[in-house]
């Protein structure tokens, strides 16, 4: 089991050390580094359905959402240097997309060069489903109190930190998180009030924690390959974890119990239940 520990903690490193940085080399598939620019994005709520869909495609760089302080649906601002990555908005009544003209998202990034491509986005108060398609980036998730139906997250090489720190106004149906080898942090995931949830990942190093507001019963799936996974449940929650492992640790502290290969935690209210699949590497249950 130690020489599984160690296998995870390497590949975690190694690809903390890819996504941690995300600049590119001054040429990139022969596109060249401009002037910086900004471009303001504003996109109205009043010629959308109640139930619109927004729609992010991100090459590489630096993604950042928080919640909006205005009734816009989208608004704030794109900065870049290349002028393949000036953002497009599409504008439909079901769907809004922003998008950058770039066919390979998944652009590998290079240290110490100086192209730049950033956004800064918040999200107004009418109900949407939100997805985001990112390459190698960095991203910066704030989604506490947006009313979210939906959310689906696709991403590459990445480091990600998404969070609800105020609970979801509406019932969110399904929550998909899909990542290639990165690092990413979840947190206040009960707050995001989904009745389902599928993460699924690659190597990498991810934690999980479902504090928060628990309004509801809520199934989550997760499956992952040689990876370090530390899911964190509130102490008085209701909750189960189902293990389906290969070569793997599994470490618990606090109120986790172990009954064959289900452990579990009593609590009051809704019930959280939890199926892990991890091909190998290291899972640790914890509370707060």
């Amino acid at each position: 089991m130690n020489l599984v520990k160690g296998l995870s903690v390497i590949a975690a490193l190694g690809i903390a050390m890819l996504a941690c940085t995300f600049t590119f080399n001054n040429k990139v598939q022969g596109m060249s580094v401009g002037a910086v620019q900004t471009k303001e994005i504003d996109v109205s709520a009043e010629n959308t359905d109640e139930n619109v869909k927004v729609k992010l495609e991100f090459g590489a760089g630096e993604l950042m959402i928080n919640p909006g302080s205005g009734e816009a649906l989208v608004s704030g601002t794109a900065t870049y240097n290349v002028e393949e990555f000036e953002p497009q908005v599409t504008e439909t009544q079901s769907m809004v997309k922003i998008s950058q003209q770039v066919e390979d998202v998944n652009l590998i990034p290079a240290f110490g060069d100086d192209v730049e491509n950033r956004w800064d986005l918040a999200l107004g108060i009418t109900p949407m489903e939100l997805d985001i398609s990112a390459g190698g980036y960095q991203g910066n998730y704030e989604l506490g109190g947006i009313p979210l139906h939906g959310l689906r997250v696709t991403e590459g090489a990445a480091k990600t930190d998404l969070s609800f720190s105020k609970p979801n106004p509406i019932e969110m149906s399904l929550l998909r998180y899909d990542t290639g080898a990165s690092q990413a942090t979840l947190s206040g995931l009960a707050n995001a009030n989904f009745r389902e949830m599928d993460f699924r990942s690659g190597a990498g190093e991810y934690h999980l924690d479902f504090s928060g507001q628990l309004q509801q019963d809520a199934d989550v799936r997760i499956k992952s390959g040689l990876s370090s996974i530390v899911i964190i449940v509130p102490e008085g929650t209701a909750a189960t974890v189902q293990f389906e492992g290969g070569l793997a640790n599994v470490d618990r502290s606090g109120d986790w119990r172990l009954s064959g290969d289900v452990y579990s935690m009593t609590g009051d209210g809704p019930e959280l239940r939890i199926t892990v699949e991890l091909g190998a590497g290291n899972l640790e249950l914890r509370t707060r």
